[in-house]
């Protein structure tokens, strides 16, 4: 199963840049029934999370919490060492294919509707 990526960080884009791209990539994903997607937003160039990093987590977790998204893992929780990755990989198996699963990457997150 390969899944659709959001690319954040594409441009260098202000976070509110960032946000619009986010909310129309996770509607269009939706819209077409996919059951998962990656979002790439970095890490921030100091590698201790930048903003965007920070905005889209905390835009997912207003989204997950409205029930418009079931689940997200961060990136570097995106193994079978965090509970939130097991929850989600039960349910879609092949995401464990995927070429981030166990690579500890803080620049993307998994999301699953």
């Amino acid at each position: 199963m390969a899944i659709s990526i959001i690319n954040l960080e594409a441009g260098m884009p202000t976070v509110e840049l960032a946000r619009s791209r986010l909310n129309q990539g996770l509607q269009s994903a939706r819209m077409r029934g996919e059951k998962a997607v990656k979002i790439i937003h970095g890490y921030g160039s100091t590698g201790r999370g930048g903003k965007i990093k920070a905005d889209t987590l905390a835009v997912l977790a207003q989204k997950q919490k409205a029930g418009l998204i079931r689940d997200f893992v961060r990136g570097e929780e995106f193994s079978p060492f965090y509970e939130n990755s097991r929850r989600i990989t039960a349910r879609l198996p092949a995401l464990t294919r995927d070429s981030d699963y166990s690579r500890g990457n803080d620049g993307i997150t998994i999301v699953v509707f």
